[in-house]
């Protein structure tokens, strides 16, 4: 399987992912929640890079984005993400939400705005990111879709 290649991780994969999400000190929590899909970058079997969308009526949170140390500084962490928000907007989503404590400026370079927890749709604040696994220093962040509208933003 080619680096350039991002495909949806399957069942058989989860250990590695969980292992690369521990390796960048990310929640492994919730990996196999329903509504939870991640996407990855492989250099022949090894999972070198992954990030995921988690479902929230008509929005998504974009989830764990990490990449494996030797893999750094090549440009895939942005393929995963600019791979995910075409897939949000593919499928209709009005916006695009994350919780970062570490790569917020990396995110505003991408398009993402800073906002309040208080200002997410309800959909997305009851995700288990939102109310246990990710603290409330963690920043919030969104960028709206082509389709869409935010609430009050």
């Amino acid at each position: 399987m080619p680096l350039e290649s991002i495909v949806e991780l399957a069942t058989s994969d989860l250990h590695q992912l969980e292992d690369l999400l521990c390796a960048n000190d990310l929640p492994t929590q919730d990996c196999t929640d329903p509504g939870l899909i991640f996407y990855g970058i492989f250099d022949h079997h090894k999972l070198v890079a992954a990030g995921g969308l988690e479902a929230a009526e008509s929005y998504v949170l974009l989830r764990s984005v990490a990449v494996q140390q030797p893999y750094r500084k090549q440009g895939m962490a942005r393929r995963i993400c600019d791979f995910l928000i075409e897939k949000a907007e593919s499928e209709g989503k009005q916006a695009i939400y994350l919780l970062t404590e570490t790569a917020a400026l990396y995110f505003e370079n991408l398009g993402f705005i800073r906002v309040a927890r208080e200002q997410v749709p309800a959909s997305i604040a009851r995700t288990r990111q939102f109310t246990s696994l990710c603290p409330d220093s963690a920043n919030c962040l969104v960028k709206t879709l082509a389709s869409g509208m935010l609430p009050g933003i």
